[in-house]
């Protein structure tokens, strides 16, 4: 009964790591963002011989049922030189060069500034103290005995 179990344990464990050769359905995470495999979209397409991280060489894969990105849109110049007009936009009129200026603006001037916040009273410590205050010696200190003790008193 031990060995039936072991062996339907030890062989479903070991399934999983050999089932790593076959294809995958690729499903983009976000809706709407496609999965782009060497220039081809591969949303929802299967794909054949993509290792991962399976082994250290590379492999190309084949994608059944992508459609092919191209990385720079065609979309239409406008080349104002050429002297056409552009297919779709604005229609751009050129006033004449004889029409009446509107009035001039009138001046307009602003300014800011930018000052610090007033300092605090003043306290009697030095603005830029010295790294290290010596403090006062003290001459009535207690001498040592000639003998390195100390007499009682």
């Amino acid at each position: 009964m031990r060995i039936g179990v072991t062996l339907a344990i030890l062989m479903a464990t070991t399934s999983t790591a050999l089932a790593g050769g076959g294809f995958e359905i690729v499903i983009p995470g976000r809706p709407g963002v496609p999965v782009i495999i060497n220039g081809v979209d591969a949303s929802y397409s299967v794909v054949e011989g993509d290792w991962g991280l399976l082994r250290g060489t590379h492999v190309q894969p084949t994608v059944y049922g992508g459609r092919y990105v191209d990385p720079v849109p065609r979309v239409g110049h406008y080349y104002p030189s050429a002297g056409h007009l552009p297919g779709y936009g604005r229609l751009e009129i050129e006033p004449p060069a004889n029409r009446r200026l509107p009035q001039p603006a009138e001046s307009y001037h602003q300014s800011w500034s930018a000052q610090s916040a007033p300092l605090p009273a003043q306290s009697n410590v030095p603005v830029n103290p010295p790294e290290i205050i010596y403090a006062p010696q003290d001459d009535r200190r207690p001498r040592r005995h000639p003998t390195g003790l100390l007499p009682r008193p």
